[in-house]
């Protein structure tokens, strides 16, 4: 595919047995529109089975809702990570970023769209589900705002580690990489959900917060989020110990099967 002025280079795969480069360009837009397609499908079904869960006498329980939280994860990342990354997630946008793996001057335009998918899939739910069924959806630190800042700063931290391992680092399964983050919501989900509702995003935070005008200890999720994702893409990045070239998340090659 031939170099464009107004396209970014944004997935790439490197060989590590000749250091030849295959470039793949996709423009920003439909970037923007894979990450706030990718997002409102994620905060659906994800919010969604919260809703339905609340509404059926907590039918699906927490383990369901862990389930459905990792699933959706996981097939999105490989239905969309050639495209945008797949990333849905603003902290992990800026964790990217932090360590140059990801433009800085992408990151607004990204963190938009992950905002607007998720406010958009929010306002969907409160559509379908209105009245007496109308329940919120969002994210509220049922323990201590100490509390809920560190356990959202781990499971982040845990969830940006696997991220940084399986989707980044060129000696890894990167056939696996959604199946491993999709797992690691799961489990932080089971953990983490009765006590945070495991955020681990802010535009989960955020969307479903903007529709319900419901900002209790919101700031929670910012801060325990970001500083969680950009901890554990540093971390990482600390005890890899090959000075052989990274791949970002968008330059795996798991994500690139069948692109041209």
């Amino acid at each position: 595919m031939s170099d464009n002025s107004n396209r970014d280079v944004v997935m790439s795969v490197t060989n590590d047995e000749d250091d030849s480069d295959i470039k793949v360009t996709v423009p920003l837009l439909q970037k923007l529109v894979a990450e706030a397609v990718g997002t409102f499908f994620m905060i659906f079904a994800g919010c969604g089975v919260v809703v339905v869960n609340l509404n059926n006498d907590k039918v699906v329980t927490l383990p369901g809702i862990a389930i459905v939280w990792g699933l959706v994860v996981m097939v999105l990342v490989y239905s969309l990570g050639h495209i945008s990354g797949a990333h849905f997630n603003p902290a992990v946008t800026i964790a990217h970023a932090s360590i140059n793996r990801f433009p800085w001057n992408q990151v607004p335009t990204y963190i938009f769209s992950q905002v607007l998918g998720s406010t958009l899939a929010s306002g969907a739910l409160r559509l379908l589900f209105t009245g007496n069924d109308n329940q919120f959806p969002g994210t509220v630190p049922s323990a201590t705002h100490i509390q809920a800042l560190v356990i959202e700063f781990i499971i982040t931290f845990y969830l940006m580690f696997v991220i940084s391992g399986v989707a980044t680092d060129n000696r890894a399964i990167g056939e696996l990489a959604g199946l491993a983050v999709g797992s690691t919501v799961l489990l932080n989900v089971l953990v983490a959900g009765p006590l945070t509702g495991a955020s681990m995003n802010p535009a989960r935070t955020l969307g479903p917060a903007i529709v319900h005008s419901e900002y209790k200890g919101i700031w929670i999720y910012f801060v325990s989020t970001i500083v969680g994702a950009v901890a554990g893409t540093w971390t990482y990045n600390l005890v890899r110990y090959t000075k052989k070239p990274v791949r970002e998340i968008t330059k795996s090659a798991s994500f690139l099967k069948g692109t041209t």
